[in-house]
C-alpha cells in the first residue's frame, strides 16, 4: 500500500524545467505571484510543449482563408475552439480530442449559455480579453480574469492558459466541466458536472465532489451532501480538510493532501505512453479512460475503471416514483410505476406524477385496487416491527390516502408517503404494493402481478370475485343506511367549512410534494439540527432564519414560518413551488421543506457570509470595486433567468439588498420568494396587490395598475445606485442636497463628477471610470418612473457587461424618491 508516503512524482517535474526561457516555466518561476487555487489546479505542466498565442488572434466559425475554427496544440491531440455541435451551424467554445473518433469533448466554457450561431469569433483582443463575438456587435467574456492578459498557450496537455507577462491569470484547468485529464486536479470543496446527454453539454442530473470532510463522493444533482444521496464514495471522511484529486500522466488516480503525501489510491499506476481522462458521464458514471495512438494516427478510446459498474447503481438515473431497468448493450430504462404516469413521451427519465387527484381517493369516487411489482425497491423503506401477512400489508396502504407504496419482505411492512426515490431492480423476494383506482391504466413493468383486493365507494375491502355478492345485498344496506345518512346530514353541515378547510390545506401540501423534487424533512430532524432553534441569523415578515447543522456536518438555513393562518400558508406554498422548479447559480437553493401537522419549515443552502445588505452598509468592511462590479451582474442574471429563462416567469417582486445572500466566494444569490408572483406562459402582466419594500418599490405598485417585471427592474436599479455607493438610498445626516440617493447620483453625472460617488483609489484604472459611468447610466434608466422606459433584465446584463452601447437616460421623476420622506 502506497497510503501516507511522499508522493515523489509530485517534486519530479521541477527537477525537469531546463528552458527559464519557456513561458510556463516563468510561471513556475512566479508561483509567489497566483493564487493557492491556480497553483494546485496545473501543479507543473513545464514539461509539455505549447502552442503560444499573442495577442489579435482569432478563430471563426466559418473558415477562410488563413483563418481557422480551431487552434492544435503542438500534438495535434488537442483542439481549442469551435466545437460543432449536433445541430447544423450550432457550435460551443471547448477543448477536445479531434484524433478521437467521436471528437471526445473535454472541456466547455459557458456550457449553460445557448449554443453559438454561425457568424460567430473568438479573439484575443489587443487589450488582453478572450471573448465570443457575436456577428461582429455582441460580445461575451470566455474567461473570468480581471488582469489583462499579454498571450495565451495552449500545452500539449490540453490545457488552455492565459498569461499578464509571466503570471498566469486564467487556465481552463482551473475550472473543469465533466472531466479531468492527466496533471490535473479537483481542489478540495469544489465540483466537477455531467452533461446532460451525449450530444448535449449543459450541466446535466449528477455531480462528483471532493468534500471538504476529505471524501469525494458521486451525488445527484440538486441533493444535499448526505449520505442517503450518495452512490459511491472513496470512504475517506475525517482524512484530512485539503485533499486533491489527482490524475498522474500514468494513469494514477489518487487522494492527496497538501503536504504531498497519498491518502488513498483509487487506481494503480498504468502505460505512461497512453492518455488518460477520467470523465463523469451523462449517465452518472465515473469512469477512466485510456487513449493510444492507432497506425493511422487516429486515439482509440478504452474504459479501464468504473467507479459504479451498473447503470441502475446511479442514483436519481430515474426521477421520482419510477425504477430503472437495464434494456439491450446494458443500457438504463426507466418504467414509471403503477398508478404514475411519465410527464410525455421519451421523458420517462422525468419525475412520474400520480395518474389520479387524491380529492378522488379522499371522496371514495373510485374503487381502489393494489397492483403488485416484485424485486423492485426505492430509497431506505422504514419497516415495523410488527410480523404481518401480505394481505395486511395492502389493507393497511388501502386504508391510508397518503400511501404511495407498501413493501413487503420477510413478514415486515413498510408504509411509503413521500415521493419515492431510487427506485431499481433488486434480488431480494421484496414486493412493492401500489394503491390505484380501477380506471387507471398502469405504466409499470410487464411482470405485474393480477391484484386481487379493492377498495369499494364504502371504504371496505372486498375480494374481486365477491362482487355479486357485494351486488346483492348492496339495496338492503343502502335502505339501512339511508335513515344513518339523514340523522347524520345537520352535523355534517356545521362541519362542512371546518372539514374543507382542512381538507384543502391536506390536499395542497400533497400536491405539493408531487411538484417539487425536494427532501422532505420530519420535524423533529430540524429541531435537532437547529439545536431547539437556538441561532437565529435574521427575521422576515413571515418567520424567522436559524442555522442549522444536519447529521452530514453540512449547514443550512432552517427558515420556520411563524405565521400559519391564509397567508402564511400562501406564502409556504409559494415558496416551495417557486424556488423548487428553478436552479441557477445566482438564485439561494432550495434544499427541503418540512410539512408536519402546523410546522412549516424551509431548508436553503447555508450563505456563510450573510446578506448584501450586511457588507454594503458596513463602514468597516465595506466590500471593494471589483466585488460589488461582479455582485451587480450576479444579481442582474439571476434576475433575467427569473423574468425570462425560466418555465414559468417570475416577477420576485421585493428585490433589495436584504434578500441578496452571498455564499463564500462573494458570490450574490437572489433569495426570500415569498412575495413572488408567477405569471402563465401568455401573460406579461398581472393585477396584484401592493407588494416590495418602502424605497425599492416601483410606482406602479400605487396606481392599481397591471404590473410587470420593470417591476424587479426598478427595484434593481435603486439598489444598483446603493452597489455603486455603499449607501442606503435616504440618509439624513449628509448634505442636503445628498440625501436622496438617485437625485444625488443624478446631480453627479449631470455635473461630470461621478468620482464624488465612490472612493478616488477605485478609479485609478481608466477602464474603472468608463464602467462606473455605464453603472451610472443603467441605474438611471432602471429607476425610470414610466415602465415602458426601463430596460428588460436582458438589456441590463448586456449593457453591465459592456455588449450593448448605454444611452444618456432622462432625469427620473422624483416623485417615487420623494415619497420616501413625505
Amino acid at each position: 500500500m502506497a497510503t501516507f508516503r511522499l508522493h515523489l512524482s509530485f517534486l519530479l517535474p521541477l527537477l525537469l524545467i531546463t528552458s527559464p526561457s519557456s513561458a510556463q516555466s516563468f510561471a513556475l518561476q512566479n508561483t509567489s505571484m497566483a493564487s493557492p487555487t491556480q497553483i494546485l489546479a496545473m501543479p507543473f505542466p513545464s514539461t509539455y510543449p505549447f502552442r503560444n498565442i499573442s495577442l489579435g488572434s482569432f478563430l471563426s466559425t466559418t473558415p477562410t482563408g488563413s483563418n481557422q475554427s480551431y487552434w492544435l496544440c503542438p500534438s495535434g491531440n488537442f483542439a481549442f475552439g469551435f466545437y460543432p455541435l449536433s445541430k447544423p451551424q450550432n457550435f460551443m467554445v471547448g477543448v477536445w480530442m479531434p484524433r478521437t473518433p467521436e471528437n471526445t469533448l473535454i472541456w466547455t466554457a459557458n456550457r449553460d449559455d445557448p449554443p453559438l450561431l454561425d457568424g460567430t469569433s473568438i479573439i484575443l483582443t489587443s487589450n488582453g480579453k478572450l471573448l465570443v463575438r457575436n456577428q461582429g456587435i455582441q460580445e461575451r467574456p470566455i474567461t473570468n480574469n480581471s488582469i489583462s492578459a499579454t498571450s495565451a498557450a495552449f500545452f500539449d496537455d490540453g490545457n488552455f492558459v492565459l498569461y499578464s507577462d509571466t503570471k498566469v491569470i486564467w487556465q481552463s484547468f482551473d475550472i473543469p466541466t465533466d472531466t479531468i485529464m492527466s496533471g490535473q486536479r479537483l481542489l478540495n470543496g469544489y465540483e466537477i458536472l455531467s452533461s446532460s446527454s451525449d450530444t448535449t453539454f449543459s450541466s446535466g442530473k449528477f455531480r462528483l465532489k471532493m468534500q471538504d470532510d476529505g471524501n469525494l463522493v458521486l451525488y445527484p444533482m440538486n441533493t444535499t451532501d448526505r449520505g442517503y444521496n450518495s452512490y459511491w464514495s472513496t470512504a475517506t471522511y475525517g482524512r484530512g480538510n485539503s485533499l486533491t484529486l489527482n490524475l498522474n500522466s500514468d494513469g494514477h488516480l489518487y487522494l492527496m493532501n497538501s503536504s504531498g503525501y497519498f491518502v488513498k489510491n483509487i487506481t494503480e499506476s498504468k502505460d505512461s505512453s497512453f492518455i488518460y481522462r477520467m470523465t463523469l458521464s451523462s449517465e452518472g458514471k465515473l469512469e477512466l479512460y485510456s487513449h493510444g495512438l492507432e497506425k493511422n494516427g487516429s486515439l482509440n478510446s478504452s474504459v479501464i475503471w468504473s467507479a459504479v459498474e451498473g447503470s441502475c447503481d446511479v442514483k436519481g438515473i430515474c426521477g421520482d416514483n419510477s425504477y430503472c431497468i437495464l434494456k439491450a448493450l446494458k443500457k438504463p430504462s426507466c418504467r414509471c410505476a403503477p398508478g404514475f404516469s411519465a410527464p410525455g413521451p421519451e421523458r420517462t427519465f422525468l419525475d412520474c406524477a400520480r395518474s389520479f387527484k387524491d380529492w378522488e381517493c379522499e371522496d371514495r369516487k373510485y374503487n381502489f385496487t393494489i397492483d403488485t411489482i416484485e424485486k423492485v425497491i426505492w430509497q431506505d423503506p422504514e419497516y415495523t416491527d410488527d410480523i404481518v401477512t401480505e394481505d395486511d400489508c395492502k389493507e393497511t396502504c388501502l386504508d391510508d390516502c397518503t400511501c404511495m407504496a407498501a413493501f413487503f419482505d420477510y413478514q415486515k411492512c413498510a408504509i411509503m408517503k413521500s415521493p419515492l426515490r431510487y427506485g431499481k431492480r433488486t434480488s431480494n423476494s421484496v414486493k412493492a404494493f401500489f394503491r390505484v383506482p380501477h380506471n387507471v391504466t398502469t405504466t409499470g413493468s410487464s411482470n405485474i402481478s393480477p391484484p386481487h383486493l379493492s377498495r369499494n365507494p364504502t371504504g371496505s375491502v372486498i375480494e374481486r370475485g365477491l362482487h355479486g355478492s357485494f351486488n346483492k345485498w348492496f339495496p338492503i344496506s343502502l335502505a339501512l343506511g339511508s335513515g344513518l345518512v339523514l340523522s347524520l346530514a345537520l352535523s355534517g353541515f356545521l362541519a362542512y367549512r371546518s372539514r374543507m378547510g382542512w381538507y384543502y390545506r391536506l390536499s395542497s401540501n400533497h400536491s405539493l410534494k408531487n411538484q417539487v423534487n425536494l427532501i422532505s424533512f420530519a420535524y423533529g430532524q430540524l429541531y435537532e439540527a437547529t439545536r431547539g432553534f437556538a441561532e437565529a441569523l435574521g427575521k422576515g415578515s413571515f418567520g424567522t432564519v436559524f442555522k442549522g447543522i444536519l447529521c452530514n456536518d453540512a449547514e443550512v438555513a432552517v427558515k420556520k414560518l411563524e405565521k400559519l393562518e391564509e397567508e402564511g400558508e400562501e406564502e409556504f406554498r409559494t415558496e416551495v413551488n417557486v424556488i423548487g422548479r428553478t436552479h441557477h447559480k445566482n438564485l439561494v437553493q432550495l434544499l427541503g421543506f418540512c410539512d408536519e401537522g402546523s410546522h412549516r419549515l424551509l431548508v436553503y443552502e447555508f450563505m456563510r457570509n450573510g446578506s448584501l445588505a450586511e457588507l454594503l452598509f458596513n463602514e468597516e468592511n465595506r466590500p471593494n470595486w471589483e466585488d460589488r462590479v461582479k455582485m451587480a451582474l450576479d444579481i442582474a442574471r439571476g434576475l433575467l433567468y427569473l423574468h425570462e429563462e425560466c418555465v414559468t416567469q417570475i416577477i420576485h417582486c421585493d428585490i433589495k439588498p436584504q434578500n441578496i445572500l452571498l455564499d463564500e466566494f462573494h458570490t450574490a444569490k437572489i433569495s426570500d420568494f415569498g412575495l413572488a408572483k408567477l405569471l402563465t406562459p401568455d401573460q406579461t402582466r398581472t393585477l396584484t396587490v401592493a407588494r416590495g419594500t418602502r424605497g425599492y418599490e416601483a410606482p406602479e405598485w400605487h396606481r392599481n395598475v397591471p404590473v410587470t417585471a420593470k417591476v424587479d427592474v426598478y427595484s434593481y436599479g435603486a439598489m444598483l445606485m446603493e452597489i455603486i455607493c455603499c449607501r442606503k438610498s435616504l440618509v439624513v445626516d449628509v448634505p442636503e442636497d445628498e440625501i436622496i440617493l438617485s437625485e444625488w447620483v443624478y446631480k453627479c453625472f449631470q455635473d461630470g463628477c461621478l468620482e464624488k460617488l465612490i472612493t478616488p483609489e477605485e478609479l485609478e484604472v481608466r477602464e474603472e471610470k468608463q464602467r462606473l459611468e455605464r453603472m451610472v447610466l443603467v441605474a438611471l434608466w432602471c429607476k425610470q418612473e414610466e415602465p415602458t422606459l426601463r430596460p428588460s433584465m436582458k438589456t441590463v446584463v448586456l449593457m453591465l457587461e459592456g455588449t450593448v452601447e448605454v444611452q444618456v437616460p432622462p432625469h427620473p421623476c422624483p416623485h417615487s424618491a420623494q415619497s420616501m420622506i413625505s
